[in-house]
């Protein structure tokens, strides 16, 4: 950043603390910050330096590019999130685009995201509708006898059904393909 002659470094800071007083000193138009600080999150200092410079805008940079750690910078009020292995000059462009306002997310977390929901429905389209609905109910609680009841169907039918789940969701367990259910969001 320090090269960049649109670009000017005000101050560093390793923990929370240290960044909730670095904007005392230049009130910052973009704070460039790791997600995960020594004491607590980007998201925390982002919360305490937006109370005195409401408009400052943040870049997070972070290894985590899970949904989860996205969602979480997106609530603390994130212009843009990198991941720390995307190139430099995602980052470049990520400040600048925060600088004039525009919100960016790392293009290898938004091919990671695309490629979840190519998995998901890509898995969703692999399951008959009567699959979907076994799954469900499992993911509901529901036993495997009270589905077989509840659907019509014999016990023996419902474990087909199971097996078959399981082999497409590529899981070896009714609670591993119930997990594999839900993180793909095939289930409520």
């Amino acid at each position: 950043l320090d090269g960049q002659s649109d670009m000017e470094v005000v101050g560093k800071a390793s923990s929370v603390q240290d960044a909730a007083t670095l904007p005392r000193l230049a009130a910052p138009d973009v704070v460039v910050m790791d997600f995960h600080l020594d004491d607590g999150t980007g998201r925390d200092a982002a919360l305490v330096i937006r109370q005195t410079f409401p408009a400052t805008r943040f870049v997070f940079l972070s290894r985590d590019g899970s949904d989860d750690a996205r969602l979480a910078a997106v609530e603390a009020g994130a212009s843009a999130y990198v991941l720390k292995s995307d190139p430099a000059s995602d980052v470049l462009d990520a400040v600048r685009k925060a600088a004039d306002g525009i919100s960016m997310i790392s293009p290898t977390a938004v091919a990671r995201l695309v490629s979840k929901g190519r998995d998901r429905a890509r898995m969703r389209d692999s399951l008959s509708p009567r699959e979907r609905e076994v799954l469900q109910l499992m993911a509901d609680g529901v036993a495997t006898r009270e589905i077989g009841r509840r659907l019509g169907v014999s016990y023996a039918t419902v474990r087909t059904h199971i097996r078959s789940i399981g082999g497409k969701l590529g899981t070896h367990s009714l609670v591993n393909a119930v997990v594999t259910a839900r993180n793909l969001e095939l289930v409520r």
